[in-house]
């Protein structure tokens, strides 16, 4: 499966809840090798209605990875070599706000990263690069989201800040109670570096936050039970596999994908000189920064 300008490849990140689509066709599971690393496991490639799909479970088949463990640089390397020119990542979380309630989906725009056990970049000594994070989700690709939430019937925020923890353990209440101090709106472990690796190579990426519980800030927190959250987790599932059924025609069709400006984000963003760089450095960075390093 390979991707080009004029043919979008549609990249999901998420649990395995989520590739159980009813119209999926020409399935298979394919092990990409990627020069970081081992991804968290093999990609599933499909159809539907005609759209290419690649399937890459966060944590594993089975959840056998923690966030800290990701090899965040692994997947989206993978998901680069398979041709995904967008990338959705679906993931649960925790709400800061009362009006973000369990079951809810959260189309974010902006990220606080408080994480600090994880490799952030593909570039490093040998070849630096620095990219923007300003704007670090896909506007265009946030647009799709939303409209394919609302003709699936799924309640939908656009917008909001995703604090993302290093975990495994939730928060404190003074840390959760920090967090909202800050205008953050939902708490998560996993969609950072996530989303600094796919800006870095190049890939439109978004993010549907998916509500489970509030986070420990919330007066009825603590009578919040298994089953209720079990409830709301296959409950997010199903929501999650119709909006993938409905996004992905929109995604298909459209025509101005190829001019979005997440496609070149490196333009700019080299600042070793081709006579400087390091070339086992640029061998590992074929896939990520080919457009640039590579150019046919």
């Amino acid at each position: 499966m390979a991707g080009n300008g004029s043919t979008p490849v549609l990249g999901i990140i998420g649990g395995s809840g989520v590739y159980d689509i009813e119209g999926l066709t020409n399935t298979r599971w394919e092990r990409i090798e990627s020069p970081f690393g081992e991804p968290s496991d093999a990609l599933l490639c499909g159809e539907l209605n005609g759209q290419q799909m690649v399937f890459l479970p966060r944590h594993g088949r089975g959840h056998k990875i923690p966030p800290s463990d990701i090899n965040f640089r692994a997947n989206i390397d993978a998901l680069k070599r398979a041709g995904a020119t967008d990338v959705i990542s679906v993931s649960a979380v925790g709400s800061l706000r009362e009006h973000l309630r369990p079951g809810m989906f959260v189309i974010v725009d902006q990220f606080i990263d408080r994480t600090f056990a994880r490799t952030k970049s593909f570039f490093g000594t040998g070849l630096v690069a620095h990219v923007s994070m300003a704007h670090p989700v896909c506007h265009r690709l946030g647009d799709h989201l939303e409209a394919a939430a609302r003709d699936a019937g799924i309640e939908v925020a656009r917008g909001g800040t995703y604090l993302v923890m290093e975990g495994p353990q939730f928060s404190s209440l003074a840390e959760s109670e920090l967090y909202r101090s800050w205008n953050c709106d939902v708490i998560g472990m996993t969609n950072m570096p996530e989303a600094k690796l796919a800006r870095e190579a190049e890939l439109c990426y978004a993010t549907v936050a998916m509500v489970t519980d509030f986070d420990c800030w919330h007066p009825n927190h603590d009578d919040v039970t298994v089953d209720a959250i079990v409830k709301v987790l296959l409950s997010n599932a199903d929501n999650a596999r119709s909006l993938v059924k409905k996004v992905a025609p929109r995604l298909h069709g459209d025509a101005g994908a190829a001019a979005c400006s997440c496609r070149c984000a490196l333009e700019h963003a080299l600042i070793t000189p081709p006579e400087a760089r390091d070339p086992e450095v640029v061998r590992h960075l074929d896939a990520v920064a080919g457009r640039l390093l590579n150019p046919r």
